[in-house]
Formats: structure tokens, C-alpha cells, sequence
């Protein structure tokens, strides 16, 4: 079975649509339960007094810059395949940090941050954000 989704982009004709590939749709549906976490988490965050104000700040605005990625993804955005690329850059880093500190659950995280990565440099996926 293949399903298709097809994008209009604001470069093309009104006539021409873009095949949105498959990987990129889980990204943004991964973007969006992500974005959901951290906004829960950075709103549970605030509760802590002093340093929650701060943590749950960050937290709360990675979620709000994970639903804007899931969006740029959706609708096929140059500027997504930018933002995907440094938001994963940063999960990788901070999926290190905690490998290091001791979580060896944060290795999975990692793997996908990379596999993301990779998934974004395919020359379809490069096409269909015309990078």
C-alpha cells in the first residue's frame, strides 16, 4: 500500500504539487508529541522555585520551536530543513551529555537525533525542501 500527501509549494505553479516523502511526515508527527513533552515539561518546571522559572522557560520554548518545525516540515519549508538540522544537532549533544552523566537510555535518543540527520541529507528529502 503507498500513501502519498502532496504539498503545494509557493514556488511552483498553482498546478504543480510535490510528493511529501514518508520519513518526513513521521518527523513532524515525532516533532509534534516532542513539542507536547516539552511544553508539559516546561510548564511543570515553573513550579520549582528560582531555578524553575529558567529551566521551564527553555523547555517551553523548545516545545514552541518543535511545533514550528512540525509545521515547516508539514508544508514542505525551506527553513524546516534548517531547524530539524539544529534542533537534532542539539538533541545529540545533549543526548551525549547525559550518556556521559550516566543515562544509557539517552542512547536511543541519540540514534534517532543522527538517523534524522542522515534522513535529511537523502537527495529526495533535499528536493522537496529545494536544498
Amino acid at each position: 500500500m503507498v500513501i502519498s500527501w502532496y504539498v503545494y509549494s509557493s514556488e511552483q505553479s498553482p498546478r504543480m504539487y510535490k510528493q511529501r516523502p514518508i520519513g518526513v511526515t513521521i518527523i513532524a508527527l515525532l516533532a509534534i508529541l516532542g513539542g507536547i513533552a516539552f511544553l508539559v515539561s516546561g510548564l511543570l518546571t515553573l513550579l520549582i522555585p528560582l531555578i524553575g522559572i529558567f529551566l521551564g522557560s527553555g523547555l517551553f520554548i523548545l516545545g514552541l520551536a518543535y511545533f514550528l518545525m512540525a509545521y515547516g516540515l508539514w508544508k514542505g519549508k525551506g527553513w524546516a530543513w534548517t531547524l530539524t538540522l539544529i534542533l537534532s544537532g542539539i538533541g545529540i549533544i545533549i543526548g551525549i551529555g547525559s550518556i556521559v552523566v550516566g543515562n544509557f537510555g539517552s542512547i536511543f535518543h541519540t540514534i534517532i537525533n543522527a538517523i534524522i540527520i542522515y534522513y535529511l541529507y537523502r537527495p529526495n528529502v533535499k528536493a522537496f525542501f529545494n536544498r
